[in-house]
C-alpha cells in the first residue's frame, strides 16, 4: 500500500531533507584530490548530527557507513575507506537523514578535478533523466510515466540505465512501497496521487546496464568496468506537481 502523506508529516520530510541536501553539498565541496572517502564519510556524519539528523545507512541492514560513497565503476553502495579520491575520478554521494519520525534521502555524482569528455555527459544525462523524472511527478499520470522518462532519456544519450537497482517511497521508513523501476513501458502501474512521496533516483551506466556485487557483500559496480553516475531527490507529488524534498 502507498502512504499518502499530510502537508504536515510532507514538511517533516522537507525539513530532513534539508538535511540531506546541506550534507551533500558540504561534501562536494570538501571533495578533491587527496582526500579519502572515509574523510568525506565524517564530515557528512558531522553535518547531520549538528543538524539533529540520524545517518540513516548507518547500521541499515548491517550498513557499516554513515554514507555511501561509490567511485567510478562502482555503482551504489560504495563503503567509505581510505581510498584517496584522485584527479579524473568521478564521486557518486548517497545520503539519507532521519529526523524525528521522518526519512529522506538524495544522492549526487562529482568530477573530481579534471573530468573526461565522456564522464561530463554521464553526469549530465543522468542528472537531467532525474530532472524528465521528477516532472511527471503529478496526480493523474501514472507511476511507470516517471519510469519511462528516465529510460528514454537516457538511452537517448547512448547509455544504460540500471534495472538491478530502483528507486523508492519514503517516509516513516526508508524504503517504502511503491518500487520506482527507472525503465518501462508508459501508462502502468499505480496512478499518482498528491500526498505521495518517492525517491526516484537514476543510476546511469556508460556501458552496460549488468551490475554485480563485489565480496564486501554491499559495493555494487558495473559488469563491463565502465563509468557509473547517480543522482537523486525525495519529491512530494502535490496538486500542482512535484515538490522536491531535498533542495538546497
Amino acid at each position: 500500500m502507498i502512504a499518502l502523506r499530510s502537508i504536515e508529516e510532507i514538511e517533516s520530510i522537507r525539513k530532513a531533507g534539508a538535511i540531506v541536501a546541506q550534507a551533500l553539498e558540504t561534501v562536494r565541496k570538501q571533495a578533491r584530490a587527496g582526500v579519502t572517502t572515509a574523510q568525506l564519510d565524517a564530515i557528512a556524519s558531522g553535518v547531520i548530527l549538528s543538524a539533529g539528523g540520524i545517518p540513516a545507512f548507518k547500521g541499515y541492514k548491517g550498513y557499516p557507513a554513515n554514507i555511501c560513497a561509490s567511485v567510478n565503476e562502482e555503482v551504489v553502495h560504495g563503503i567509505p575507506s581510505h581510498r584517496k579520491l584522485k584527479d579524473g575520478d568521478i564521486l557518486s554521494v548517497d545520503v539519507g537523514v532521519k529526523l524525528g519520525d521522518y526519512f529522506a534521502d538524495a544522492a549526487l555524482t562529482v568530477g573530481i578535478g579534471r573530468i573526461s569528455g565522456e564522464a561530463e555527459r554521464l553526469m549530465r544525462a543522468t542528472h537531467d533523466s532525474l530532472q524528465r523524472g521528477i516532472e511527471l511527478a503529478r496526480p493523474g499520470n501514472r507511476l511507470s510515466d516517471i519510469s519511462s522518462a528516465v529510460q528514454q532519456h537516457v538511452e537517448a544519450q547512448g547509455f544504460s540505465v540500471v534495472k538491478a537497482f530502483v528507486g523508492h517511497g519514503i517516509g516513516t521508513r526508508i524504503h517504502e512501497e511503491p518500487e520506482i523501476p527507472n525503465f518501462g513501458k508508459p501508462g502502468k502501474g499505480p496512478r499518482l496521487e498528491a500526498g505521495m512521496v518517492l525517491a526516484i533516483e537514476p543510476m546511469v551506466n556508460a556501458g552496460t546496464y549488468e551490475v554485480e556485487v563485489l565480496e564486501d557483500g554491499w559495493t555494487a559496480v558495473t559488469k563491463d568496468g565502465k563509468l557509473s553516475a547517480h543522482f537523486e531527490h525525495t519529491i512530494a507529488v502535490t496538486d500542482s506537481g512535484a515538490r522536491v524534498l531535498t533542495a538546497l
